[in-house]
């Protein structure tokens, strides 16, 4: 298949091998690794591939999605996208009830930390023209920051150093419902931790 029919079968930016086997596209592995020398694809992971020439369609965030199902963004980089924290994030970092996985391609560096799969609500949907991700709630980015940080917290210091921007969380946070998400996780230390971090806003 020459290389312009196939750039026209797929409506996307990206494609998977799924994708090639499901439209009954006769692409060989060959024409991939020659598609890549020649710079009109590239990897994102192991089976899964973009257009060069539609790059500019993909942000990070849908990529972050199609890397590793059942993810949504959180952690630090949903807090620096709701302004909770002042740095900026160079890594974007997911939760996922999948095992911890790290990847790299030439979009960046992504960071997927395991939580319990009842733990996986809390997010909205964000469209793209290209697809669509997900990320958490200011609530629940608060949250999953606590919970999976919760060995290096032990008191309002520690809160502290965080050097969170407590005026936005005041601002942007409904308290009502970070007690009632809270109440999914069950971890006492959890609610000392928040009760102390709502005291400060």
């Amino acid at each position: 298949m020459k290389f312009n029919d196939f750039f026209n079968a797929i409506d996307k930016p990206y494609f998977s091998s799924m994708d090639i086997s499901l439209r009954r596209l006769v692409v060989y592995p060959h024409q991939l690794s020659l598609w890549k020398k020649q710079g009109k694809i590239a990897s994102l992971k192991r089976g899964l591939y973009f257009f060069t020439e539609r790059k500019e369609a993909l942000r990070r965030e849908l990529v972050a999605s199609l890397l590793y199902a059942e993810s949504y963004m959180s952690l630090e980089s949903a807090l620096s996208y709701y302004g909770f924290i002042p740095d900026m994030v160079y890594t974007e970092t997911l939760v996922t009830s999948r095992t911890n996985r790290k990847f790299s391609n030439v979009f960046g560096t992504f960071l997927y930390r395991h939580i319990q799969a009842k733990l996986l609500f809390g997010y909205d949907v964000v469209e793209t023209g290209a697809g669509k991700y997900l990320i958490a709630q200011p609530e629940k980015a608060l949250l999953d920051y606590c919970y999976l940080n919760l060995g290096r917290i032990q008191g309002i210091d520690d809160i502290q150093a965080l050097r969170l921007n407590y005026h936005e969380i005041a601002e942007k946070v409904d308290r009502k419902k970070l007690l009632r998400y809270r109440e999914q996780f069950q971890v006492q230390k959890l609610n000392r931790v928040t009760d102390l971090l709502l005291s400060l806003c």
